[in-house]
């Protein structure tokens, strides 16, 4: 087979592939981990290059074709085009067989290949947006493609996105066979040096960190010049030298000396004039949208870094994210603990300052006995200083910050209470990175913190939203003596949250007379929900006398909603013409929906004269009015759907979906993928639900799962929920865990369910305890609860077995509180 047959065949094998699995090249290209160019290239008929080994490799692993055979095609098709300078061919090799790391462009950060959350962690690159800067260098590699030699420095700080536009830039090249050299060995100097003499025509010539060549104290004025010459020399041509410099270096080659002085860089800046190109900070707003429909299209490295990167400095974020990972992982003992508090802090809703003295106090338990009896007199000192040193990107694990003063009116302060707690003047303050945040949530969700963790809290926490917070995280791990003060310490800062719960647990001990003195606090700084929920408790116990009490106590606390139940309890015991007294006071003060829901418990009774009138005084102008407020009017949209569902018209339906998507309401997509499923189209309902998934929003293709499922077609629901996984959607291995539990492969239940827990959904943990302990295994059965527990699981079941076999809570290491009050 000649070269140009197995070109063809490769291509045709990968084609049948993807038809096979009925993916995009936008979802293929997500799921093997290639920029969508590179996958755009391998498919592409007039392309002359054949696709790398690296890529072919990706893509056979993803259409599940047989790597060795598709490997040897792109051999054969290949041939010996390694470059070999004895044939002279010139230094360098073909730019198709470069990967783009081995020239420097930084890694975006691991991602996961392979099923779900357990694949390998590979190198991959997001989708690059072009900017301002891009079309000027194109234009500059469309100059050298028509035979013009041309030299571009693109100067920019650490971490912009020059060397990533430098490779994007020579793509059009690779199709007309241009070989690229990167001068390296044995020094970047010396390489060029030895090189540059034997470089041919069309050939790339990569200056990644050009200081290192044209910087060189001793060899770099002979680099220029060389340069210079390979540019001018006739015959020697195209060429195209492409560099990338920090500003700092390019004003120190830019600016001429002073009087008197030698003149290191007189030939590097005589050749920089007029060849560098500036790359800016940071994404315009063009960019960010372009950045977005990348994002959108299934780009999950984009998306994340969206969601990070402040000010537009998205290429910082993508860059810096692997080398803070890289320092996370390799920290010493004491600095890998101060990182854990601050990600746990984070997770469990700290606010994004936190202060050094918490981050030290907290850290502490983190520590092994061991660590902890080797930490030196200034190990405060040696941690934080190597945690906010900086990584590309200007990043570092811990920046040092501090909430901006705020500039009020003079005066006292205004507001009915005011917080107990004392704030200090000046407190050292620390933030996480951003990225590691996000580590920390995905990788700690079912860790407990240690003791020291919730002491410090305690202690250095002020922000009563911040404690009180922290306290739920508590009470949802059975840590109840420390979600009691946490309660305490929220309420005494001011947190109406903290009352309410406090006010619950009250309640469900018995006590109700403290709970409601609980309440009405909360009431009285102006959040009367446990009033109101307090009253439908006596009212469903028949105490309507303190339900009566309670809703008027929320009413007077400015929560009309109490009115409101007030008239609904009237109506219940049969007076009426109260119940619609007080319903049109409600609504007068404001609640538009009083009438509305008297109307609908007339109708419930069988009074529907009396609920059809007040409809038409109130009702459907409320209605409408609901609707004006609700920006997605799902209810409206679903109903288009079904319409159009019926017309057998689903095509002009799905624009109504992908709208209210984009503006937050991903049910529509999730009807539209039912609506297709139930009419008999199934393929249009997956591909519509794989779409979705590279866009972002996974829950379409876990209802479909649901629907396949319930039609027992197992295999194609776990496929999907393996699909949804594999999108983000950690839930989708709870469903996982559960078809493997009822199937019987507790084994694989049980290792989906602790990948689940990890994730954050420790339910199927619960399910498997539960059967367990039906099967007399109680020891494995509470490992299992403990597990679900320290993830935060605090569903009805657990919480009232977790009751009934520690009443007192647990220590924050999992063992049995003692009594305590």
């Amino acid at each position: 087979m000649d070269r140009a047959a197995a070109l063809i065949a490769l291509r045709k094998r990968l084609a049948d592939g993807l038809a096979r699995v009925r993916l995009t090249k936008t979802q293929l290209a997500v799921q093997a981990g290639l920029s969508r160019t590179t996958v755009q290239l391998a498919f592409q008929a007039d392309a002359p290059i054949p696709p790398s080994a690296e890529t072919v490799a990706a893509l056979a692993r993803v259409l599940r074709l047989p790597d060795k055979e598709l490997l040897a095609l792109r051999r054969t098709a290949a041939g010996d085009s390694a470059p070999v300078r004895g044939q002279g061919q010139g230094p360098g090799k073909m730019i198709s067989e470069w990967n783009p790391h081995d020239l420097e462009v930084h890694p975006a950060g691991p991602a996961f290949r392979g099923h779900a959350m357990g694949g390998m962690r590979e190198r991959v690159m997001p989708g690059y947006v072009l900017r301002a800067h891009d079309r000027v260098l194109a234009d500059i590699v469309q100059d050298a493609a028509q035979g013009q030699s041309r030299m571009v420095v693109l100067v920019g700080s650490s971490s912009t996105g020059k060397t990533r536009s430098c490779w994007e830039a020579v793509q059009p090249l690779a199709k007309e066979r241009w070989r690229l050299w990167h001068p390296f060995d044995p020094t970047r100097a010396e390489a060029i040096l030895d090189g540059l003499e034997h470089v041919m025509p069309h050939t790339v010539v990569w200056l990644n960190e050009a200081q290192h060549y044209l910087g060189h104290p001793r060899m770099g004025e002979r680099v220029a010049a060389a340069i210079h010459v390979l540019l001018t020399q006739p015959g020697r041509g195209p060429v195209l030298v492409l560099g990338t410099l920090w500003p700092n270096f390019a004003d120190e080659y830019a600016t001429p000396p002073t009087s008197g002085k030698e003149d290191p860089y007189s030939r590097t800046r005589e050749l920089l004039a007029g060849r560098t190109l500036t790359v800016p900070e940071a994404f315009d707003h063009e960019a960010l949208s372009m950045a977005a429909v990348l994002a959108k299209d299934g780009d999950r490295l984009l998306a994340e870094a969206l969601t990070r990167a402040t000010d537009g400095r998205v290429t910082q974020d993508l860059a810096g994210a692997p080398e803070l990972l890289h320092r996370y992982a390799n920290a010493t003992a004491a600095a890998k603990a101060v990182l854990n508090a601050a990600m746990d802090a984070r997770r469990l809703g700290a606010k994004v300052h936190l202060p050094q003295a918490f981050l030290i106090d907290a850290a502490v338990d983190y520590l092994s006995d061991q660590d902890f009896d080797e930490l030196t007199e200034d190990w405060v000192q040696s941690v934080f200083a190597d945690l906010t040193r900086l990584v590309h990107g200007k990043q570092a694990p811990l920046r040092r910050t501090g909430d901006r003063p705020k500039h009020q009116p003079p005066g006292p302060p205004a507001g009915p209470r005011q917080s107990t707690v004392r704030v200090p003047e000046a407190v050292t303050m620390f933030r996480l990175a951003d990225y590691l945040e996000q580590h920390g949530r995905n990788t700690r969700q079912a860790q407990c913190p240690p003791a020291s963790f919730w002491h410090a809290a305690y202690t250095h926490l002020t922000d009563p939203d911040a404690l009180c917070r922290i306290a739920d995280a508590a009470q949802s791990r059975h840590r109840l003596q420390w979600a009691h003060h946490l309660y305490h310490r929220a309420a005494d800062a001011g947190s109406k949250d903290a009352l309410i719960s406090l006010a619950w647990t009250r309640e469900n001990s018995g006590d109700h007379n403290a709970a409601e003195a609980l309440a009405l606090q909360a009431g009285r700084i102006g959040d009367a929900r446990a009033l109101i929920e307090f009253g439908w408790s006596r009212e469903l116990s028949a105490d309507d006398d303190s339900a009566e009490a309670l809703y008027r106590q929320a009413f007077a606390s400015g929560d009309v909603r109490g009115l409101t139940s007030l008239a609904l309890m009237r109506q219940k015991v049969g007076d009426h013409d109260g119940a619609e007294t007080l319903a049109r006071q409600a609504t007068e003060a404001g609640d538009p929906y009083a009438l509305a829901h008297l109307a609908t418990m007339r109708e419930m009774s069988g009074d529907y004269a009396s609920a059809q009138a007040l409809r038409e005084e109130y009702g459907i102008q409320n209605e409408r009015e609901a609707f004006t407020r609700n920006a997605s009017e799902r209810a409206i949209v679903s109903s288009l759907l079904r319409l159009l569902a019926k017309s057998g018209d689903l095509d002009r339906a799905e624009p109504y979906a992908w709208e209210a998507a984009a503006a937050g309401e991903d049910e529509i997509l999730v009807d539209l993928v039912s609506i297709q499923s139930e009419s008999g189209d199934y393929d249009s309902a997956r591909a519509l639900a794989l779409r979705a998934a590279d866009a972002g929003y996974a829950r379409p293709l876990l209802r479909l799962a649901r629907m396949r499922e319930k039609a027992k077609d197992h295999v194609t629901a776990e496929a999907l929920y393996w699909h949804a996984a594999s999108a983000g959607k950690a839930y989708a291995l709870a469903e996982l865990a559960r078809l493997r539990r009822e199937s019987g492969e507790l084994g694989d239940a049980r290792a989906l369910a602790l990948r689940a827990a990890d994730a954050g959904y420790a339910s199927p943990l619960v399910e498997l305890g539960r059967m367990r302990e039906e099967a007399g295994d109680h020891d494995d059965a509470e490992s299992l609860y403990r597990h679900a527990t320290d993830a935060g699981e605090d569903g009805d079941f657990l919480s009232g077995y977790l009751r009934d076999r520690w009443p007192h809570g647990l220590d924050p290491d999992g063992t049995p509180t003692p009594p305590w009050s």
